[in-house]
């Protein structure tokens, strides 16, 4: 037992709590509030005070060995991919119907062209096939409201269920939530395999998305806790394969499978592998949540020593109704009220809902205008998946020679200093719609649209990667509940977004279409260099923080 500086009875703000988080872990970070080192003065000699057993505690997620560190690491990061490849099988088969339905309506220019619009109408069945069409023909409905809502309804549970998800994580830490939430998952997908009615479908779905937001939820705060700010971006680099991996491994694999086996075994593939991943993690995922670890410490202490005085350093001072009413409101009140998390949960909602409205117009593009079989369209998807690939590259390699700027300036590292490889990266989403859009309404060779998508794919992993980064920098032990709140509004515009794209490219085609989204992805453009020049202000100013 030890106290060094803070007593978290009576905390004041994320802020603060955020800070003394991080000074417990990386040794030497100041309190964010002078007048609350005045009261851990106080306290530094308190022998009830339960903290780490000096820099190198063993029991500290930051002072793990490697191996322990990257075996829990690796296990999300899978999770995440299984997770992922659920929601983009399904949302790849049905863009099929929705191009369907964009062609009867009529899409002006090249777009709606003779030749596109009788591929259209005579190959209707097999644009419905395999996947999502299979299902409608198999519960003998030809809604495509009810074939939109079999895969919306997935994205909408990533939009509920970070709500209470990130906040049962730091009430009662990350482990026995992934363990639950993977165990509901398997059940889920199983019961969405088994589906005998629509209906039975997409309430399943809605319960396997919510279960299944957990590792994007909680995973970016998972490895805040085990990896220092210098270490984290190697190790974020690797979770964010999951959904790197996801657009390009989804769309290949499943269209085989699903043409093979039909739509059933898309989900008892995936039931089968996150049942084993479900079983790997019960035996070799740790607690990593560092609240929560010396709540068990004290637990201990007070059980071997007999004293009830005993109280975490990390102690919040709250009755667990009181725990329970501000963790389950956390994420909300920062999505409202924390101007770092509305702008870039407004940035990362349109750039996420470009990439699902994407999903709803490549294979019905490359199938349609540039002959692809069924089979192999899901190729057309790797222009994304390089781009993606191709960023978190260079956005490690710039992150590195940030910190190793840093280290030889004796400097400290500030989350703001993830932000300038954002700037540039920006950019490269409304090129690459403006690219992809015309050529393809042109029908300019195939690659170019390919070309133009993997630089849409670029831009966006150079957005999601120094966001992420940047919210576990800034909020340390809240930044699950700050990653929720981003959460929420992504998958909102993610599921929303594409049931307007129909109608959208209708009027406009391809080209038009697409140059508006590219627009409104330039006007925000400015948004890193603003939280890059003033973003430390705005997270140290008292009128700013979210209090507890």
């Amino acid at each position: 037992m030890s106290a060094k500086e803070g007593d978290q009875t009576a905390p004041p703000s994320i802020a603060y709590l955020a800070t003394m988080e991080s000074n417990i872990s990386t040794d030497g970070m100041e309190s964010a509030l002078t007048s609350e080192k005045g009261r851990s003065q106080e306290t530094s000699d308190d022998p009830n005070i339960v903290d780490w057993d000096g820099v190198d505690d063993t029991e500290n997620p930051r002072n793990w060995a490697p191996k322990k560190k990257w075996v829990n690491g690796v296990l999300l990061s899978i999770m995440t991919l299984t997770v992922g490849l659920f929601h983009v099988r399904c949302n790849q088969a049905f863009s099929l119907s929705r191009l369907l339905n964009f062609a009867a309506l009529g899409a002006p220019g090249d777009v709606s062209s003779s030749s596109t619009l009788t591929y259209c109408r005579k190959q209707s069945t097999n644009f419905l096939k395999p996947g999502v069409g299979d299902v409608l023909k198999e519960f003998h409905s030809s809604s495509h409201l009810l074939g939109s809502l079999v895969v919306s309804v997935y994205i909408l549970g990533y939009a509920a269920g970070p709500l209470v998800i990130a906040p049962f994580s730091e009430m009662y830490g990350r482990a026995p939530v992934y363990h639950v939430s993977n165990t509901l998952f398997v059940i889920f997908t199983i019961a969405c395999a088994v589906s005998s009615s629509l209906n039975m479908l997409i309430g399943f779905r809605l319960l396997a998305g919510i279960a299944g937001s957990t590792v994007i939820t909680i995973g970016g705060g998972t490895f805040g806790d085990m990896f220092t700010p210098k270490e984290r971006v190697p190790a974020m680099s690797v979770w964010a394969l999951g959904p790197l991996l996801g657009p390009v491994i989804g769309p290949v694999a499943g269209g085989f499978l699903a043409a093979a086996k039909g739509w059933r075994w898309v989900f008892w593939v995936i039931a089968i592998v996150a049942g084993a991943l479900t079983i790997a993690m019960y035996f070799l995922l740790r607690e990593t949540y560092s609240v929560r670890i010396l709540e068990l410490k004290c637990k201990r202490l007070r059980k071997e020593t007999g004293n009830d005085m005993l109280r975490s350093k990390l102690d919040r001072g709250m009755t667990p109704k009181r725990l329970f009413e501000r963790s389950i409101t956390l994420p909300l009140r920062m999505l409202l009220f924390s101007p770092i998390v509305i702008l870039f949960s407004l940035y990362m909602a349109i750039v996420y809902g470009y990439l699902y409205l994407l999903f709803t117009t490549i294979t019905g593009v490359f199938e349609g205008s540039y002959g692809f079989s069924a089979s192999i369209v899901g190729l057309s998807y790797l222009g994304i998946g390089i781009g993606m690939l191709s960023g978190l590259v260079l956005f490690g390699i710039a992150s590195k020679k940030t910190v190793e700027r840093v280290e030889a300036k004796k400097g400290e590292l500030t989350p703001e200093q993830r932000l300038p490889i954002m700037i540039p990266g920006a950019l490269f989403i409304p090129i690459g719609l403006f690219i992809y859009g015309w050529t393809a309404q042109y029908h300019v060779f195939w690659i170019v649209p390919i070309i133009g998508t993997g630089l849409v794919g670029f831009g966006l992993i150079t957005t999601f990667m120094p966001i992420s980064t940047y919210l576990v920098d800034a909020f340390t032990i809240y930044s699950a509940s700050a990653i929720a709140a981003i959460t929420v509004l992504r998958s909102l515009l993610g599921a929303l977004l594409p049931l307007a794209g129909p109608s959208m490219y209708s009027k406009l085609g391809l080209g038009w279409g697409n140059s508006l989204l590219a627009f409104i992805a330039l006007a925000m453009s400015p948004v890193p260099f603003f939280f890059w020049k003033y973003g430390e202000q705005i997270r140290t100013n008292p009128r700013f923080q979210i209090k507890l």
